[in-house]
């Protein structure tokens, strides 16, 4: 039995946590930001990223290209739909999303939005290390390893577990010093 066995269960948290932060709109224009919005393409719900080609030609500007023009208004009405706080505009063959300023109180309740998604990243954590945790003491139970060997690697899953709750506490900082950059 080895704790690295479940590295990869650690890892889907920290993944899930990138994902999530990426979605926070930081004032500064993201294709993350929109990939995932649904549209109503060929009588199928799609996501924006099947759909068209996206582009951040300038620091405020996300910038959408449908591969079928066709699809213009159904982006569009798709992006309104999933109420991110901006609105699309069609020019000719594109459609163009003007990041507004954020305000200050705006940056803070971002900030408070993405303190509760490090916290959510942290209590997965937590639980991947409860389910090795158990499954260390079920392994002594059935007298697959020694006393010592369990202390052992519980120690190491500690060592493990606090490493990733580190991550994702370097991830918050860098992630805050983003949002609070006007």
């Amino acid at each position: 039995m080895k704790i690295s066995d479940n590295k990869e269960d650690f890892d889907k948290a920290i993944g899930h946590l990138h994902h999530e932060l990426s979605n926070l709109r930081t004032g500064r224009a993201n294709p993350a930001m929109v990939d995932s919005v649904k549209v109503m393409a060929y009588d199928a719900e799609m996501e924006l990223k099947g759909v068209a080609s996206i582009g951040v030609p300038d620091p405020h500007t996300i910038q959408i290209e449908p591969w079928d023009k066709s699809l213009l208004k159904a982006i569009e009405k798709g992006i309104v739909a999933a109420n991110l706080g901006f609105s699309p505009v069609i020019d000719s063959t594109v459609i163009r999303i003007s990041m507004p300023q954020l305000t200050e109180d705006n940056r803070r309740d971002l900030v408070k939005i993405m303190e509760k998604k490090l916290e959510e990243a942290k209590v997965a954590i937590r639980a991947v290390r409860e389910k090795i945790r158990n499954s260390v003491l079920d392994a002594e139970k059935a007298k697959e390893i020694s006393e010592d060997e369990r202390f052992r690697l519980q120690e190491e899953l500690e060592k493990v577990t606090k490493q990733y709750v580190d991550e994702v506490d370097k991830i918050g900082e860098e992630k805050e010093k983003e949002i609070m950059t006007v």
